[in-house]
């Protein structure tokens, strides 16, 4: 079990939602699509970068993307805010890169001209 993948309290909780139905090929072991999912979200790294022990990466992507149109992952989270009773605290981590020349040192601005002041001619 990988730091990533879904512990067996989260998958007790998850697993009671998966659809059921199924149609055509079966689908292939859900807990290791969902693992390489919230690897996936937990990383941030691209969807071709999810490692090979969770499948290939279009399984993952397409499983994601056809349960968010089917509002299950709704589902999951309000069924995991529930098990968990408040106990989850989420803070946004997104951190945003400065471009290679922005963290240069700034430069220069310049200073405004001293205007001259003309004064009027001492009177004699």
């Amino acid at each position: 079990m990988s730091r990533h993948d879904l512990s067996d309290f989260e998958w007790s909780v998850i697993e009671p939602l998966l659809p059921n139905k199924s149609r055509g090929v079966p689908r292939v072991d859900d807990r290791r699509v969902l693992n390489g999912i919230f690897w996936r979200f937990r990383t941030g790294s691209p969807w071709a970068d999810i490692p090979e022990r969770y499948g290939p990466h279009t399984t993952c992507y397409n499983r994601f993307v056809r349960w968010r149109e089917a509002g299950i992952w709704d589902r999951f989270l309000s069924a995991m805010s529930e098990a968990v009773d408040g106990e989850v605290v989420m803070i946004d981590s997104s951190s945003v890169r400065v471009h290679q020349q922005g963290a240069a040192r700034k430069k220069r601005t310049r200073k405004p001209k001293k205007t001259a002041l003309w004064a009027a001619p001492k009177a004699v």
